[in-house]
């Protein structure tokens, strides 16, 4: 009998994953994607938007939402160790982890402040989190915006949320990418093409060629990390 429990100890503790990095500080990519000791990770359960995702404010004003959700999250958690736990990978081989600072679930700060969504296709565990954060006007939801799984894949008839007031040019303000950076250092262009993302950086050969306004298939980046982190490659040339 003793070695019945003990052989069904020593089977749970094997299936049990073990904690990731444990203790380190994360460099922060984006609201829900960091590197942990050089690995890629994305927060399991939550949507954030990309670093070069613009939102309207309160006053109906473009402001680089994804840039300031990103902040958010490097002020509040950035320079303190993280504990994640991991539930497998996504398609880009990122880990998918529950991360925690001090016992704080970190997903669910994001969510409750409105700096990101909860991932309902994935998961419903920030759902009451998001209706507190909409309900309080907190974050994105003080102004309108595009969801980020439909911002990556704009087009006019994205479905625009936020504020019960919502402009009607908020569509076409948000749903265009911007020719300008959203700031000097995020200079990094990417070309989605279908399932493939490539990116160029400044000395690439074929960086001035490639037009970046008004295109949802453009994204700027603001490091190769970032590029990596969503799934692109470098150019060739």
């Amino acid at each position: 009998m003793v070695r019945l429990v003990f052989a069904c100890l020593l089977m749970c503790l094997a299936r049990a994953e073990p904690a990731l990095a444990s203790g380190s500080i994360p460099n922060v990519v984006d609201a829900d994607t960091i590197y942990l000791n050089g690995e890629r990770v994305r927060l399991q359960g939550i949507d954030a938007p990309e670093t070069d995702q613009t939102c309207l404010n309160a006053t109906g004003q473009p402001f680089k939402c994804g840039l300031e959700a990103r902040t958010a999250l490097e002020t509040r958690f950035g320079n303190r160790p993280w504990t994640c736990r991991p539930f497998g990978k996504d398609r880009y081989d990122r880990t998918l982890a529950k991360c925690s600072v001090d016992g704080q679930d970190v997903a669910r700060w994001l969510v409750r402040e409105g700096w990101a969504l909860a991932f309902r296709r994935y998961s419903t565990d920030y759902v009451q989190d998001e209706t507190a954060a909409r309900d309080a006007h907190s974050g994105l939801w003080k102004g309108s915006f595009i969801a980020p799984w439909d911002w990556r894949q704009r087009s006019p008839t994205s479905e625009v949320l936020g504020a019960k007031s919502v402009s009607i040019d908020a569509s076409r303000a948000l749903t265009g990418a911007s020719a300008a950076p959203p700031s000097p250092s995020c200079v990094i262009k990417g070309n989605l093409r279908g399932k493939t993302c490539i990116y160029h950086i400044p000395t690439g050969r074929y960086y001035d060629r490639l037009d970046m306004a008004n295109k949802a298939t453009r994204r700027w980046f603001c490091s190769e990390a970032d590029a990596q982190a969503a799934g692109c490659r470098r150019s060739k040339l």
